[in-house]
């Protein structure tokens, strides 16, 4: 791509430092011979170890707990049937079931329903992101549903877990609607989002395409009042609907842009 007097637009330093404030991409970087710059060089190594540090770090369980403590719900701290990371990493499908015990400490909340919905908070790819954002996002999302007489399962915490587990979880207390906040694979310029999972009635047989998600949720991505308005409005459809995934689409951003 040229300029109209074939001047090479890569060489206009003024005009990629523009472009640069625009998105956390890595464009028209300096190059040194054949090779990048010495500074994006180690921005990129940076960039590579926070991501690999963010898929191996454990989630601090009991500050999780507390920080989700204030929001007026109990919250309960289970395990899947992973063991430790390495294993979680290891063995995906061991992420999305429960063993026993983890079992009978949530079938025992059950009694307390019946639950129309149940936030579960797992680590996922990135403890980083829900150790960060699940607390805002789970309390800015309950201050919008307290208002439309949703009743509210304990809070859960699955450590080890993927996003399937929160089917068992929902399945075992008996919730009609289930929001997943888990953490999400680390990219380059993202190493803690957190994604969103909503799911109509699940249960054993629920797939991928019934899940409904937002994705990208982080200050710097979807913000917390933004994700938590989303994730109100896709459950209020579901509620209406009695449906979830490809057959519900999120119209919140249509909505805010005053589109039909």
């Amino acid at each position: 791509m040229s300029t109209d007097d074939n001047t090479p637009v890569a060489n206009d330093a003024a005009l990629w430092t523009a472009l640069r404030r625009l998105t956390a991409a890595r464009i028209g970087l300096p190059r040194s011979g054949a090779s990048l710059a010495t500074a994006p060089l180690l921005a990129f190594q940076l960039a590579h170890a926070q991501a690999r540090d963010a898929v191996h770090a454990e989630l601090d369980t009991p500050r999780l707990a507390l920080d989700l403590a204030p929001l007026g719900l109990p919250v309960l701290t289970v395990s899947s049937a992973a063991s430790d990371r390495q294993t979680y990493l290891m063995r995906p499908d061991l992420g999305r079931t429960l063993p026993p015990e983890s079992q009978r400490t949530i079938a025992a909340a059950a009694h307390a329903g019946p639950y129309d919905v149940v936030f579960v908070v797992s680590d996922g790819l990135s403890a980083r992101a829900v150790q960060s954002h699940a607390a805002p996002v789970v309390s800015a999302a309950l201050q919008i549903l307290r208002g439309a007489d949703w009743r509210m399962a304990p809070l859960v915490i699955v450590n080890h877990g993927r996003v399937a587990v929160g089917d068992a979880v929902a399945a075992l207390l008996g919730a009609t609607y289930l929001v997943m906040l888990i953490g999400e694979r680390p990219g380059l310029s993202a190493p803690d989002s957190m994604g969103a999972y909503l799911t109509c009635k699940p249960g054993v047989l629920t797939s991928d395409a019934d899940r409904n998600c937002v994705s990208n949720i982080r200050p710097d991505g979807i913000g917390y009042n933004e994700a938590a308005t989303k994730l109100a409005n896709l459950l209020n459809a579901m509620r209406k609907d009695g449906i979830s995934g490809v057959r519900l689409k999120d119209t919140s951003d249509r909505l805010k842009i005053g589109g039909n």
